[in-house]
């Protein structure tokens, strides 16, 4: 894995996490915490799992290994979920962008939340990472879309599609 493809995954990964906190920003509070039921039980507790993972993986790459996720009661609303959200963004693109060659190949060895010990390379993990955003970030598409909400297109191709329009020169 080359250090700009990983880093261009993770400018993806914030882009589309970005345009889902938009979508469902738009919501009320009652809609935000409705029983739905997926994966987790609302968009709410959806989003939370997501942040929960990005932020337990970027403190295990930093060498630390929480005991536990996220609650979702710590985040009644959604402005005070976007907040946490963009501290562990900031943090994560940091150590994104201090990656390296060497650092992608380097194994790291974590426990999980249930006190198993796991090892990996960095590029492994960080790859997981983006994957498992993007599988959870479909479940809340289709949990708006049955609260008939506004969603938003959070493909691969369509951010190289806006990328390159702002890259455009124009005529």
């Amino acid at each position: 894995m080359e250090v700009k493809h990983i880093q261009e995954l993770y400018k993806y990964n914030r882009w589309a996490n970005g345009r889902v906190l938009d979508a469902v920003s738009k919501l009320t509070t009652d809609d935000f915490t409705k029983e739905i039921r997926s994966s987790f039980p609302s968009v709410r507790d959806t989003l939370v799992h997501i942040l929960s993972a990005e932020w337990i993986w970027l403190m295990r790459w930093k060498g630390t290994s929480p005991k536990a996720m996220l609650s979702s009661n710590d985040f009644p609303t959604i402005s005070e979920l976007k907040s946490r959200w963009h501290v562990v963004e900031r943090e994560q693109r940091e150590f994104v962008s201090r990656t390296t060659v060497d650092s992608l190949q380097k194994k790291i060895t974590y426990t999980n939340t249930t006190g198993e010990q796991w090892t990996y390379a960095l590029w492994q993990m960080m790859q997981h990472v983006v994957n498992h955003s993007t599988y959870h970030r479909g479940q809340i598409t289709t949990m708006l879309r049955q609260l008939g909400a506004k969603t938003e297109a959070t493909d691969f191709l369509v951010f190289y599609g806006e990328k390159s329009e702002e890259m455009k020169i124009p005529e």
